[in-house]
């Protein structure tokens, strides 16, 4: 329990100075990509499959609409970021928890007491890859949660700072 509110106190320090949070989120690049993300209409994908409760209650308690989202590339040959996006928002209960046919399904879950939720996440645009070993180059970048190891969070808090140097990485 000490572990998930130091999480949660580290999260909510991602607060910028305008109110945005910015956060790293996994997806498998054959699932959604980026580029399946841009061609989506309105490039607005629903993000489900969490299945971690950490994740899941950042999408519930903390991500707001306009957060920055850094979208990784995961279980891929290079994993790393691909691409920038926002919480566009419209959380909801993730419907295919109950699908017995889907590959997220989670026969615990009950209509009347649903476990995971699902929100919307708008793609901005493509980046060059900006991929795990070239992260581990930066020092000012090492206490990223993704870097650590062990880490297998699906959704993860960025810091401010991270982002801002992230994003200098990624349009020199």
């Amino acid at each position: 329990m000490a572990k998930v509110n130091e999480l949660t106190m580290n999260a909510s320090s991602t607060t910028s100075a305008s109110g945005r949070r910015y956060w790293l989120m996994k997806n498998e690049p054959d699932e959604y990509s980026i580029d399946h993300a841009l061609a989506a209409p309105g490039q607005t994908i629903a993000w489900n499959g969490v299945r971690n409760y950490q994740a899941r209650n950042f999408m519930r308690d903390e991500m707001q609409v306009g957060d920055g989202v850094l979208y990784w590339h995961s279980s891929c040959a290079e994993p790393g970021i691909y691409g920038l996006a926002r919480i566009a928002g419209n959380l909801r209960v993730d419907p295919s928890q109950f699908d017995p046919a889907d590959p997220y399904y989670d026969p615990k879950s009950s209509p009347d007491k649903p476990r995971w939720l699902t929100l919307d996440v708008q793609a901005e645009r493509k980046t060059r890859p900006l991929r795990i070993a070239e992260l581990r180059e930066q020092p000012d970048l090492a206490q990223m949660r993704v870097l650590q190891k062990g880490n297998r969070l699906s959704i993860t808090p960025v810091s401010e700072a991270e982002w801002q140097r992230i994003v200098q990485l990624l349009d020199s």
